[in-house]
C-alpha cells in the first residue's frame, strides 16, 4: 500500500522517517484560515480532513495522511506568523504562562476516514524581549504555529511538558499507529 503524507513540514516527515514509514510527500494546497480563532478540536481536525481530502481526490488507492498542528493559548489558536512583530507578540503571549499544542492527524484509506487529536501541555519561562528578538534572528519561528520550534537548536523557552514531544514538534507518531492500525482492519 501506498502511503502519502498531505504535508510539507520537514518535521513531520522527519518523525515518520524516523518511525520507519515509507512513504510519498504531496503537500496539500488547502488554505487554512484558523488562526486568531477560538479553539476547538473539530475546527483543527476539519482542517486536517481538508488537507487529506484533496490529495485523496486525486490519489484514491493511497492511504493518506494529513495533519494540523496549532498551538493554543487563553483559548485563541496562534497560527505561523506573518512577520516579526506578530512573532514577537505571540513569543510575548506564551511567556510566563502553560499553552497547550493540539495536532490533529486524518487519514483517509479505501473510503474509510478517521480523524484524532492529541494535546500536549507546556509551560514556558518568563521571556524578555531580548531572549525573543534573539530567537527571532535566526529566522526559525516562521514556519511553526505559535511561532517558535520546542527542538530548534538552543531553544530554552520551555520549562514544563505534560504530554507528548513528538506532538509539540508536529506528528505525535504514537497516535498515527493507533489509527493506522484502527483503519487497516
Amino acid at each position: 500500500m501506498e502511503m502519502i503524507l498531505a504535508s510539507a513540514s520537514p518535521r513531520r516527515k522527519e518523525i515518520l522517517l524516523k518511525a520507519g514509514y515509507d512513504f510519498k510527500v504531496i503537500p496539500s494546497k488547502y488554505d487554512e484560515k484558523i488562526s486568531n480563532k477560538k479553539y476547538s478540536s473539530s475546527l483543527v481536525e476539519n482542517c486536517a480532513l481538508n488537507k487529506a481530502k484533496e490529495i485523496y481526490n486525486n490519489h484514491n488507492n493511497s492511504l493518506i495522511i494529513a495533519s494540523d498542528t496549532v498551538v493554543v493559548v487563553d483559548d485563541i489558536i496562534l497560527g505561523k506568523p506573518k512577520n516579526r512583530c506578530e512573532a514577537i507578540n505571540m513569543l510575548l503571549n506564551l511567556s510566563d504562562k502553560e499553552h497547550f499544542v493540539a495536532t490533529s492527524i486524518c487519514i483517509i484509506y479505501k473510503n474509510k476516514i478517521l480523524c484524532d487529536t492529541q494535546k500536549t501541555y507546556v509551560t514556558f519561562r518568563k521571556l524578555d524581549l531580548e531572549d525573543i528578538e534573539k530567537y527571532i534572528d535566526t529566522k526559525k519561528p516562521y514556519d511553526k504555529a505559535g511561532s517558535y520550534g520546542i527542538q530548534d537548536d538552543g531553544f530554552d523557552f520551555a520549562i514544563k511538558i505534560k504530554g507528548d514531544l513528538d506532538n509539540v514538534i508536529g506528528f505525535p507518531v504514537k497516535l498515527f499507529e493507533k489509527m493506522l492500525n484502527k483503519i487497516k482492519n
